[in-house]
């Protein structure tokens, strides 16, 4: 199994779809006013918005992205006016963060989080490991 695809609500793709070409995805599928998806940079995987009447209350969704050169990354959106909540943060689980929200509240956290994202000193060893 591999995951290759998120969908996050919104109530306005006309306002999300450039929000998230500025931050660097490119639009495959427009099918306004009803859904969008786009192509990750890099990687296979793919990103997609789609219209609701109603956002989730509380925390939300959370939607990580990537990014190798993240500090270098945030300064470039920065400049292109995106607001950071958090800008780049070394977090206690190894990885180096910053947060924003999209234009419907949608929790959206750039990080790197390089060789700890999948074997951090405490990953569980599995049977084939000892």
């Amino acid at each position: 199994m591999n995951l290759n695809q998120i969908t996050v609500p919104s109530l306005n793709l006309a306002k999300s779809i450039p929000f998230y070409e500025k931050l660097g995805l490119k639009l495959i599928v427009n099918s306004q006013p009803h859904y969008a998806r786009f192509e990750c940079p890099n990687g296979q995987a793919t990103f997609s918005i789609h219209l609701t009447q109603k956002l989730p209350k509380g925390d939300g969704i959370y939607v990580y992205f990537e990014c190798e050169h993240l500090d270098a990354y945030v300064n470039e959106l920065t400049q292109k006016g995106i607001q950071f909540d958090q800008l780049p943060t070394d977090q206690s689980w190894l990885w180096r963060e910053a947060r924003l929200k999209d234009v419907d509240g949608n929790q959206l956290i750039l990080y790197y989080g390089g060789n700890n994202r999948l074997h951090p000193p405490w990953r569980i060893k599995a049977k084939e490991d000892h």
